[in-house]
């Protein structure tokens, strides 16, 4: 069994949607039974191999896997740079401001971001 979909995602956090490529799902006895067609369809769009209707795989091509993993590298540099300035930051906090700072409600913090905007 082959079926596409496409799908439109939304990212509430940084507010606009992105559009997922279409995907084509297949079953794992489809895909066996027709391998070249599922490499040729890769190099197209991102496949979903589904055994007993649950996702078991994705198949990506290169250039998407290769973008995947530049947007790990991404993250992973991201997450280390800002450990690297909590670690910095905390140790130049007194203790007036850390008291300061845990007062602070959402709704203050949200309040103060949007003033710097």
């Amino acid at each position: 069994m082959i079926a596409k979909t496409s799908h439109v995602g939304h990212n509430s956090y940084i507010g606009y949607y992105v559009e997922v490529k279409t995907m084509v799902t297949m079953t794992s006895a489809a895909a066996q039974n027709s391998f070249g067609k599922l490499l040729d369809t890769v190099q197209r769009e991102t496949v979903t191999i589904t055994r007993h209707g649950r996702p078991t795989a994705f198949l990506v091509s290169p250039q998407d896997m290769e973008e995947l993993l530049d947007s790990r590298r991404k993250r992973s540099r991201a997450v280390a740079e800002l450990e690297a300035w909590r670690k910095q930051a905390a140790k130049l906090t007194t203790a007036a401001q850390a008291a300061a700072a845990a007062a602070l409600t959402h709704k203050d913090v949200t309040r103060m971001v949007q003033k710097t905007r």
